[in-house]
């Protein structure tokens, strides 16, 4: 049976709640910026010229919306992320498998105060690569690695 771990909650609600911060924000310069009138002529000098701070609420909402909008693209990109232990190797992303033979070994010291550990694993030929696995990136990551260190004692 496949363990899956799919991408963290603290990771999207993260994403959603900077959204929401710059849309929010984004707005309020809108509306400051061009409906506003009091504000307007606040900030307009006698000569007619506005002021950074006018010119700023003009601006800003533009590239506040873009990076809305860049993290919402992000956000709906890493949506199918996930880690699955299988019977026979770890998939991380569906770029990455590993097999459970060819780990060395779990560098698991920090996963109960930080989140995460580190498996060692042999590629083809004989170079050594390390893949971090962390709480914040991936849900359900304690019954993975529980069948991680399972398949590895039982290796040995």
């Amino acid at each position: 049976m496949d363990i899956v771990g799919p991408v963290s909650r603290h990771k999207t609600n993260s994403a959603v709640l900077y959204i929401a911060v710059l849309v929010g924000f984004g707005l309020w310069c809108l509306v400051d910026g061009y409906f506003k009138t009091s504000f307007i002529q606040e900030h307009t000098g006698p000569d007619g010229r506005p002021d950074s701070t006018l010119l700023f609420n003009r601006y800003a909402p533009f590239v506040l919306f873009l990076g809305a909008a860049g993290l919402g693209l992000w956000l709906f990109s890493i949506r199918n992320r996930k880690v699955v232990a299988t019977d026979t190797k770890l998939i991380v992303r569906d770029t990455l498998r590993v097999p459970y033979d060819s780990i060395q070994q779990i560098d698991k010291t920090h996963f109960e105060k930080r989140g995460f550990f580190v498996i060692t694993y042999r590629t083809e030929g004989t170079r050594e690569d390390t893949v971090r696995l962390d709480d914040r990136d991936y849900e359900n990551l304690r019954p993975i690695l529980d069948r991680l260190v399972k398949e590895i004692t039982q290796k040995a």
